[in-house]
């Protein structure tokens, strides 16, 4: 399996200070990403931050909107978002995923200028890949439980699968 081969693409914000810091995408403990991807069957175990590149052997691939690191995604304008956004829809044309999903309502609707996107499969194509918003599994993000988490990523999980990966 390759990064040409994905059935789906995650997308988060952009690094936290301890993800900029170990180079491992949601690295803070505390971040439920790498639990809720196990619980919702996208992973046979719950990997750590640094095995990331495993996710390569289950299709999967994992990247970021802004490249900048921040202590809070708050932090980031909307023309770095827009930025992220655009160079996001050329890197997923050229990797080809079944599924674009991206972590965080906010954070989709601003870098892709679609202020009525809500969690879930949209309309719209990026790249060529169907797009999927995900909440956002940050521990700040305290109205998304660690089940009612799962639950959404497993939708996303069942819909790749039914896609023909």
């Amino acid at each position: 399996m390759s990064a040409e081969d994905l059935r789906v693409l995650f997308c988060g914000i952009n690094p936290g200070l301890m993800s900029a810091a170990t180079g491992h995408h949601f690295a803070r403990p505390g971040n439920r990403f790498w639990p809720v991807l196990h619980a919702s069957g996208f992973t046979p175990r719950q990997l750590r931050p640094e095995e990331e590149r495993e996710l390569l052997t289950y299709g999967l691939g994992i990247t970021n909107v802004v490249a900048r690191a921040t202590a809070r995604a708050e932090e980031l304008s909307a023309e770095e978002y827009r930025e992220g956004g655009r160079l996001l829809a050329e890197k997923a044309g050229r990797l080809r995923p079944r599924w674009l999903a991206v972590v965080g309502v906010t954070a989709y609707r601003v870098a892709f200028e679609d202020r009525t996107a809500r969690i879930g499969p949209q309309e719209r194509l990026i790249g060529g890949a169907r797009v999927w918003v995900l909440p956002n599994p940050s521990g700040l993000n305290a109205r998304w439980t660690p089940q009612t988490l799962a639950e959404e990523y497993r939708r996303l999980c069942a819909a790749a699968r039914e896609a023909g990966g």
